[in-house]
């Protein structure tokens, strides 16, 4: 394992990494519009001393995601945002396979001590019933399995809404990334919650 930081004082900002895909990178976007830029800027709105880790690449998977984390746990994090799974559904991967990255990816974590958000993903309805319910059914079955938060869709009010969305029809545009913050934004107060108590002495 990775040693981590040692405990923050109450004073000291909470370090949060995004880890993901383009969703997270902030695909096409100025770099100020991505998701962790406007998630920072609204925790800090609302009072909280945290900084946020864009810990994104395009075109990852969970695989990839997972074969980072290393990399990310070298910024120390004190929580962590997981956002993957979105490539596998488009690529058509197979669901058991993304279950078994992101079941490793969440049980490293929690090894070390971190708290963890993680956002799902729905598959593209062009796979079918079957693949659909085995994949977006993997991530609230891993949430409850390590008990971490959870936000079901990470596009909930943006995907297929042509005003949110890049001419791709997948990526959102900075607008479509407001409209993630705000409606992620409980559940970001609440892994900022359980990374304090973690770090109190």
């Amino acid at each position: 394992m990775i040693p981590l930081a040692g405990p923050a004082s109450a004073a000291d900002p909470i370090v949060v990494s995004a880890l993901g895909d383009s969703l997270t990178a902030g695909y096409n976007l100025p770099p100020e519009t991505a998701f962790p830029v406007q998630l920072e800027a609204a925790l800090r709105a609302r009072g909280h001393d945290v900084r946020v880790i864009n810990a994104g690449v395009s075109g990852d998977t969970s695989a990839g995601g997972l074969a980072r984390l290393d990399w990310m746990l070298g910024d120390h994090p004190q929580a962590v945002i997981v956002e993957l799974g979105a490539n596998d559904g488009l690529r058509g991967l197979d669901p058991a396979r993304t279950r078994e990255n992101l079941d490793s990816l969440l049980g490293r974590l929690k090894a070390e001590g971190l708290p963890v958000l993680l956002t799902g993903m729905l598959a593209p309805p062009n796979l079918g019933r079957d693949y659909g319910a085995a994949f977006n059914g993997l991530f609230p079955d891993l949430a409850e399995k390590y008990d971490t938060l959870f936000y079901p869709f990470f596009l909930d009010g943006v995907a297929r809404d042509p005003a949110l969305t890049q001419p791709d029809g997948l990526h959102p545009t900075a607008e479509g990334v407001a409209v993630i913050v705000a409606r992620i934004l409980p559940q970001a107060e609440a892994l900022i919650a359980r990374a304090r108590k973690a770090a109190s002495p």
